[in-house]
């Protein structure tokens, strides 16, 4: 069976998963820890790269979502 790509939402879903499961974790780390949680999720993740991961994390910080825990949005 085809495993379907993630919509922006899902990604959301999982940074929310990630980031209460995690609590102190690194930057550097976010992106395998996201993607991980998508696939265990059975979604097809090739088409999600960092620029994306962080572009949907920064949307997320701007509106009130989260708050920047990771600490990598300039004021």
């Amino acid at each position: 069976m085809k495993k379907k790509y993630p919509h922006n939402s899902d990604i959301m879903k999982a940074i929310i998963e990630v980031l209460s499961k995690e609590i102190l974790i690194k930057p550097s780390e976010f992106y395998d820890k996201v993607k991980e949680n998508l696939e265990n999720k059975d979604f097809n993740t090739s088409l999600l790269n960092e620029k994306r991961l962080w572009r949907v994390y920064e949307y997320m910080v701007y509106k009130g979502m989260i708050y920047d825990v990771l600490f990598v949005i300039k004021k």
